[in-house]
């Protein structure tokens, strides 16, 4: 059986005739306009419009997502400030926040391709430029200084899967994107990660989700425009109370990516593609959403298998480095994840999970521009994916891993 992957901005064709091959495909919704959504969102929110939050006078930072996420920011940025400007807010006013976490600065030519119009409103977060506004089980919250000062908090989002959040969007933008080490280094600890409601796919009793949700009550993030996605393309937007947007589009994710797993398999071909296939730290989202997930496909000793492009080989920001210095610098799975359960550095939490993983099943990661640093990383390289599945294996491919659920099967 033959079927495409995607590979970075491309495909790849894949042939394994000697498999028994399954395709888990997702319903997939119905696709819809981003821009449109986007404004229905805004005129009919969860809470207070935007423009009655907003004074004329306010000083407004509005949060978005960085280049590992596809979030559309130009136009969710766009319909935020025409919603701001029915306030009296002027243009320059508003600071737009790149939120960044953990992961490195965005280039120029990142800034204009995701704001368009409005990249010259853009600044990059620095976690060394944070200030703490409050504190959640103790831990301090701390925020970047534009969002702090400012006198309306905005945010778009992408709800997407998380491994953590079991959804993304809502209050992490703000709180992880333009936070500081602490608050990362308590909600991606061992203790948080390893509570059995921290869970992908599940916001609902989510620790990590909860934790998340209360440090943007303690920033005061007043309002967000968030979109959700599937192989169909963008499935909708919601706005304004990020607990509720979250809920909302959630559901609609959960609707539209959820596939029922009724057997084991000896491989599970994940694929990716950009903007998340740009380093290994973003890639092994998909190892870890297949064996991690609300249900694991594999059968004992099964491997996932991943094209990935890797342009950036690792990662280059600061959590992408300290993955890579832990799986680089270990002797197995078992012993790195022994280890981390004692505690490790904001960043490196990837390095946990993927361990938690590895010590079940390999990953195997093909058709990369770095394959020395995946071998460096107790996973193995090869050049195609047809060379990383023995003959006769039962295969499930998942050709969008990161945007697909494998969920237990009710027969």
């Amino acid at each position: 059986m033959s079927f495409t992957l995607p590979l970075g901005d491309s495909e790849i064709s894949v042939s394994l005739p000697d498999c028994d091959v399954t395709v888990a495909e997702p319903p997939g919704g119905e696709a819809v306009d981003v821009r449109a959504a986007a404004e229905r969102a805004v005129a009919d929110p969860h809470g207070p419009e935007l423009a009655r939050l907003a004074d004329p006078d306010d000083l407004v930072t509005v949060v978005v997502t960085d280049v590992t996420r596809a979030t559309p920011d130009d136009v969710l940025v766009d319909v935020l400030l025409a919603e701001l400007q029915r306030a009296g807010v002027a243009r320059e006013q508003v600071t737009v926040l790149l939120g960044l976490g953990l992961h490195r600065p965005m280039t120029d030519e990142e800034i204009e391709a995701g704001l368009g119009d409005h990249a010259d409103l853009a600044t990059n977060h620095d976690p060394e430029e944070t200030v703490q506004v409050g504190s959640v089980d103790d831990c301090p919250v701390e925020v970047h200084e534009r969002v702090a000062d400012a006198d309306l908090v905005v945010s778009t989002g992408m709800v997407e899967p998380h491994q953590y959040a079991g959804f993304s969007g809502g209050a992490k933008t703000v709180a992880i994107g333009a936070g500081s080490e602490s608050l990362i280094r308590y909600t991606h600890g061992p203790a948080m990660l390893a509570s059995e409601g921290v869970r992908l796919g599940r916001v609902e009793d989510n620790p990590f989700r909860e934790a998340v949700d209360r440090a943007g009550d303690e920033i005061g993030l007043d309002f967000c425009l968030n979109v959700t996605h599937g192989p169909s393309g963008f499935l909708g937007a919601s706005a304004g109370q990020p607990r509720a947007v979250v809920r909302d589009l959630a559901s609609v994710g959960r609707e539209a990516l959820s596939v029922p797993v009724s057997r084991d398999y000896d491989a599970v071909i994940a694929g990716v593609g950009a903007p998340k296939d740009a380093n290994l730290y973003q890639t092994t989202r998909a190892a870890t959403y297949v064996v991690l997930g609300d249900r694991n496909p594999l059968r004992e000793g099964g491997r996932v298998v991943i094209p990935a492009a890797l342009p950036e080989g690792a990662g280059e920001g600061t959590g992408e480095r300290r993955f890579y210095d832990r799986l680089g610098g270990a002797e197995s799975a078992a012993a790195l994840y022994d280890e981390m359960r004692a505690g490790y550095e904001p960043g490196a939490q990837r390095a946990f999970v993927v361990a938690r993983a590895l010590r079940d099943h390999d990953i195997v990661v093909t058709d990369s521009r770095h394959p020395e640093i995946v071998d460096d990383c107790l996973m193995q390289a090869r050049e195609s994916v047809a060379d990383a599945v023995d003959p006769g294996s039962d295969v499930l491919v998942v050709p969008d891993a990161l945007d697909t659920l494998l969920v237990e099967s009710d027969d």
